[in-house]
């Protein structure tokens, strides 16, 4: 992946901002999609903002398991909880993560 070459030199991690898009992607836009699947089609998710604290690396073709609950769900705003896991079920991040669904 590009985002390694170069990025940390002899000790390859992957940074934080993907981590970040990741559990923004699978815990929140995911997570609106399934809360809104039964109002339209055409509806979209947009984030809003993040405080994620980064625990440990996540190496090259390492797997991890991202977790998210929800907070709340109201006014169109959604906020949630999300933990990122690596293969040892050990907690690498975690954060709230919030954003906007607009309903078509």
């Amino acid at each position: 992946m590009d985002f390694y070459k170069g990025h940390f030199k002899n000790y390859p991690v992957t940074p934080g901002v993907i981590l970040t898009e990741c559990m923004a992607q699978i815990g929140l836009v995911c997570l609106g999609i399934y809360l809104i699947k039964d109002l339209n089609e055409n509806s979209a998710v947009a984030l809003s903002s993040t405080e994620i604290e980064f625990l440990k690396p996540v190496f090259p073709n390492e797997k991890v398991t991202v977790i998210s609950e929800k907070i709340y769900f109201r006014f169109n705003k959604l906020k949630c909880k999300v933990t990122m896991l690596n293969e040892q079920s050990e907690i690498v991040c975690e954060g709230t993560i919030a954003g906007i669904i607009k309903v078509n």
